[in-house]
């Protein structure tokens, strides 16, 4: 028998999935792709909230990301759904909110065990207090907010796609013992 293993399952979440964490979701993907992951793993977002759901990303964080050739047209923002803690194996915060609000929803401790903060993966706020690796909303701003937050979450993509390989490996290795 040859089965193919499921893909790692990484949710961003913000709070009304517009411009942070769809910001991560497609730099996330775009990382996932050049280090040749892009099938062994899926990314999306989501919002704690549903007041932007169904809207596209805020205007200014597509065109923060489009200055790197990423786009993101075909983004719609949709609001968090309790399944997605059984169904997602790694579920990134954005700001500290957004992980006070994940951890009181978590129905379990394997839940609570997949919910990280995204800059907890950079090197420079690893080990630090959850309340000092959030990504403010830049939403309030200008533009110089959203090439902040685009910076404080491409310091962190290196170590969520290492995080990521290394689960992939070792999924894939306790396949090949269940055989």
């Amino acid at each position: 028998m040859n089965s193919t293993p499921s893909p790692y399952r990484v949710i961003a979440v913000c709070t009304e999935n517009i411009c942070r964490s769809p910001m991560a979701e497609l730099m996330l993907r775009a990382a996932l792709e050049r280090e040749g992951l892009d099938g062994l793993a899926d990314v999306d977002s989501a919002g704690t909230t549903g007041y932007e759901a169904g809207r596209p990303i805020d205007p200014r964080a597509a065109r923060r990301l489009a200055a790197t050739q990423l786009t993101s047209g075909q983004h719609i923002a949709r609001e968090w759904v309790g399944e997605w803690f059984r169904e997602r194996d790694l579920i990134l915060a954005l700001d500290i909110d957004h992980y006070a609000w994940l951890t009181e929803a978590a129905p379990d401790q394997e839940s609570l065990d997949k919910i990280r903060m995204l800059r907890s993966f950079d090197p420079a706020m690893a080990g630090r207090d959850p309340l000092d690796q959030g990504i403010e909303d830049p939403w309030y701003g200008g533009h110089a907010d959203f090439d902040a937050v685009w910076h404080q979450i491409h310091a962190a993509l290196p170590g969520v796609v290492d995080h990521i390989k290394a689960a992939v490996l070792n999924n894939a290795q306790l396949q090949r013992q269940a055989y």
